[in-house]
Protein backbone atom coordinates (compact mmCIF):
# COMPACT_ATOMS: atom_id res chain seq x y z
CA UNK A 1 0.00 0.00 0.00
CA UNK A 2 1.37 3.43 -0.91
CA UNK A 3 0.21 7.05 -1.08
CA UNK A 4 -0.28 8.88 -4.40
CA UNK A 5 -0.09 12.49 -5.59
CA UNK A 6 -0.30 15.02 -2.71
CA UNK A 7 -1.22 12.46 -0.03
CA UNK A 8 0.80 11.03 2.84
CA UNK A 9 0.09 7.73 4.60
CA UNK A 10 0.89 7.87 8.33
CA UNK A 11 0.52 5.64 11.36
CA UNK A 12 -0.49 7.51 14.49
CA UNK A 13 1.56 7.07 17.66
CA UNK A 14 -0.25 5.68 20.67
CA UNK A 15 -1.46 8.45 22.99
CA UNK A 16 -0.37 7.79 26.54
CA UNK A 17 -2.92 8.43 29.25
CA UNK A 18 -2.06 11.13 31.79
CA UNK A 19 -2.64 11.12 35.52
CA UNK A 20 -3.62 14.40 37.17
CA UNK A 21 -4.23 14.37 40.91
CA UNK A 22 -4.91 10.64 40.87
CA UNK A 23 -7.43 10.87 38.00
CA UNK A 24 -6.62 9.26 34.68
CA UNK A 25 -7.15 11.55 31.69
CA UNK A 26 -7.95 9.54 28.55
CA UNK A 27 -7.27 10.63 24.99
CA UNK A 28 -10.99 11.42 24.58
CA UNK A 29 -10.62 14.20 27.15
CA UNK A 30 -7.35 15.53 25.70
CA UNK A 31 -9.04 18.02 23.38
CA UNK A 32 -6.49 20.76 24.16
CA UNK A 33 -4.01 19.03 21.87
CA UNK A 34 -4.96 19.92 18.30
CA UNK A 35 -2.10 18.03 16.62
CA UNK A 36 -1.34 14.32 16.59
CA UNK A 37 2.06 12.66 16.25
CA UNK A 38 2.60 10.00 13.56
CA UNK A 39 5.25 8.15 11.58
CA UNK A 40 5.23 8.52 7.79
CA UNK A 41 4.67 5.18 6.05
CA UNK A 42 4.43 6.33 2.42
CA UNK A 43 4.48 9.62 0.49
CA UNK A 44 2.87 10.50 -2.82
CA UNK A 45 4.88 11.33 -5.94
CA UNK A 46 4.13 15.07 -5.70
CA UNK A 47 5.62 15.46 -2.19
CA UNK A 48 8.73 13.23 -2.28
CA UNK A 49 11.03 16.28 -2.09
CA UNK A 50 9.24 17.67 0.99
CA UNK A 51 8.98 14.69 3.30
CA UNK A 52 10.43 11.19 3.54
CA UNK A 53 9.24 7.83 4.80
CA UNK A 54 9.92 7.02 8.49
CA UNK A 55 9.98 10.71 9.50
CA UNK A 56 7.92 11.70 12.55
CA UNK A 57 5.33 14.40 11.83
CA UNK A 58 2.56 16.30 13.60
CA UNK A 59 -0.72 16.77 11.73
CA UNK A 60 -4.13 18.30 12.37
CA UNK A 61 -6.36 16.04 14.50
CA UNK A 62 -9.32 16.50 12.10
CA UNK A 63 -7.37 15.81 8.90
CA UNK A 64 -7.71 12.90 6.54
CA UNK A 65 -9.42 9.55 6.68
CA UNK A 66 -8.73 6.30 8.52
CA UNK A 67 -7.80 3.14 6.62
CA UNK A 68 -7.62 -0.38 8.06
CA UNK A 69 -5.09 -2.52 6.21
CA UNK A 70 -3.98 -5.99 7.30
CA UNK A 71 -5.10 -5.40 10.87
CA UNK A 72 -3.31 -2.04 11.23
CA UNK A 73 -4.93 1.39 11.33
CA UNK A 74 -3.48 4.17 9.13
CA UNK A 75 -4.41 7.77 8.34
CA UNK A 76 -4.36 9.22 4.81
CA UNK A 77 -3.75 12.98 4.95
CA UNK A 78 -2.86 15.78 2.55
CA UNK A 79 0.61 17.28 2.76
CA UNK A 80 -0.94 20.62 3.75
CA UNK A 81 -2.26 19.10 7.00
CA UNK A 82 1.25 18.38 8.28
CA UNK A 83 2.47 21.22 10.49
CA UNK A 84 5.79 19.92 11.92
CA UNK A 85 8.49 17.39 11.02
CA UNK A 86 10.71 16.08 13.82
Amino acid sequence: MRAVNFYVLVQQHKIESKTVGGLEITDNLDSDNRYLKATVISVGSQVKDLIEEKEVVYYDRHAGNSVDYEGEKYQVIKIGDIVLVE
